[in-house]
């Protein structure tokens, strides 16, 4: 190809990248759970230019000791409490052993990971989380995915357990007609210009549903198409229980390595509790999931 031609994509692809994402946030633990995290973390912010904050959180969690005297409850709580310092270090460490190719800043608090990244990410575009399944996530050592995105107010990007780094080049929006969807498609457009194929999918029913989903999706694709993605839209049917099979399946079909999806939850006692599409996608997640509320 010559430089001719090459000149307006690369133009497409500089600007694309002046009015994308440029802080990342993500959280990081001590051993190898962090690692893919980390890299998929480090290849975004570089894609972008960005800088990438990486932040050590966590703390003890609330226990009630049988110990009348007090002693042995003061010993036990300083010996916690010096493990959670000692296990921030070897956060630290992993992540500055990954960072050396990209600008980066590293912060530590001693609180539960999810309400220390909701507030870092008060300057931050973009939270990369990790792909573990939501019912085995320790509160008081690991931020959970879909927390993130509920509580932060920024897109969540979900790495998938085996980690790898984010193409982007085909991209599946799964589509739905909330307030949720909207809000994904805006915060994922830094991705969707630099795509080569985005499509626009939602999941009906059937009967007379097809109809409508034809019209949203292609409609959405329409909007994309304005800021210069290459969009298209479809329908597709399946029941509830298999919206997220489907999802899958239509990513596999497509070839792409990224779901845009919206966040749903709310909170019930001090207990988070997620759409049945939140947790099919999140709860062992195939590809990388970008998720808003």
């Amino acid at each position: 190809m010559s430089l001719v031609q090459d000149a307006p994509a690369r133009a497409a692809l500089r600007s694309a990248t002046q009015s994308g994402w440029r802080t990342v946030l993500t959280h990081v633990e001590p051993g190898k759970s962090s690692v893919p995290r980390i890299e998929a973390a480090v290849a975004l912010a570089k894609r972008f230019d960005a800088l990438l904050i990486g932040l050590g959180a966590e703390m003890i969690e609330p226990v009630t000791f049988a110990d009348p005297y007090g002693s042995w409850d003061g010993q036990v709580l300083t010996a916690m409490r010096e493990q959670v310092q000692v296990n921030i270090a070897h956060a630290e460490r992993a992540f500055t052993s990954h960072t050396g190719q990209v600008r980066a800043e590293w912060r530590r608090v001693e609180d539960r990971p999810v309400p220390a990244m909701a507030r870092v990410s008060r300057s931050a575009d973009v939270i990369v989380a990790g792909g573990m399944p939501i019912r085995s996530v320790d509160g008081y050592r690991t931020a959970d995915s879909a927390e993130l995105a509920l509580t932060s107010g920024r897109p969540v990007l979900v790495v998938p357990p085996n980690g790898g780094v984010l193409e982007g080049k085909k991209i599946l929006v799964a589509w739905k007609e909330t307030r949720e969807s909207r809000r994904a498609i805006a915060d994922a457009l830094p991705l969707l210009k630099l795509a080569d194929e985005v499509v626009v999918v939602e999941v009906c029913e059937g009967g007379d549903a097809v109809g409508d989903a034809v019209f949203h999706a292609g409609e959405v694709a329409e909007g994309l198409k304005r800021h210069g993605v290459n969009a298209r839209g479809k329908a597709v049917t399946a029941k509830d229980d298999d919206v997220v099979p489907m999802l899958n399946a239509e990513a596999k079909v497509v070839g792409a390595d990224l779901i845009v999806a919206g966040c749903y939850g709310h909170s019930r006692m001090n207990e988070w509790f997620f759409g049945g599409v939140t947790r099919g996608l999140l709860g062992a997640p195939r590809r990388f999931v970008l998720m808003s509320h």
